[in-house]
């Protein structure tokens, strides 16, 4: 599993890195979308998480939720057009998941994605990231993830 500055990035899921948001694709076709353990270390204990509603569609490039911690506010967009199937109530109700468990009980949204193969195309492979992220995080002037940082 790579790790960059003490940010870990399992080798099983894609990366949107400019946009911090990690995808996984499910048996029936679907995405699983949730923020990277650098984007919940950059923002903070997460204070609220206010996803689109199931059935809804987002854009390529917009909003599948807005997230805020005490020093952000702001969209997690999905890089895959789509509809929403399932939002994680769980972390409507405790949004710190997404700090404590950002690749398992801290996911955003379930999406149906309408092209999938041309974004999949876009996104980083986990076993190739560390190299981005390490320039990500280098240009963004972020120090990395806590030695205690969850993923």
């Amino acid at each position: 599993m790579p790790e960059v500055r003490g940010c870990r990035l399992p080798d099983e899921l894609l990366y949107d890195v400019e946009n911090h948001i990690w995808y996984e694709e499910q048996p029936d076709g679907s995405l699983k979308l949730g923020m990277t353990s650098v984007a919940t270390a950059m923002a903070g204990k997460l204070v609220a998480y206010t996803p689109r509603k199931a059935g809804r569609t987002v854009e390529a490039g917009k909003s599948c939720a807005t997230v805020e911690s005490g020093k952000w506010v702001g969209p997690a967009k999905s890089a895959a057009a789509g509809t929403i199937v399932a939002v994680n109530e769980a972390l409507a109700a405790n949004p710190a998941l997404a700090n404590e468990d950002p690749y398992g009980a801290g996911w955003l949204v379930v999406l149906k994605p309408e092209d999938w193969t041309g974004v999949k195309a876009a996104l980083t492979p986990g076993a190739q990231v560390a190299a981005k992220y390490e320039a990500k995080m280098a240009a963004d002037g972020f120090a990395g993830c806590a030695p205690a940082c969850p993923g």
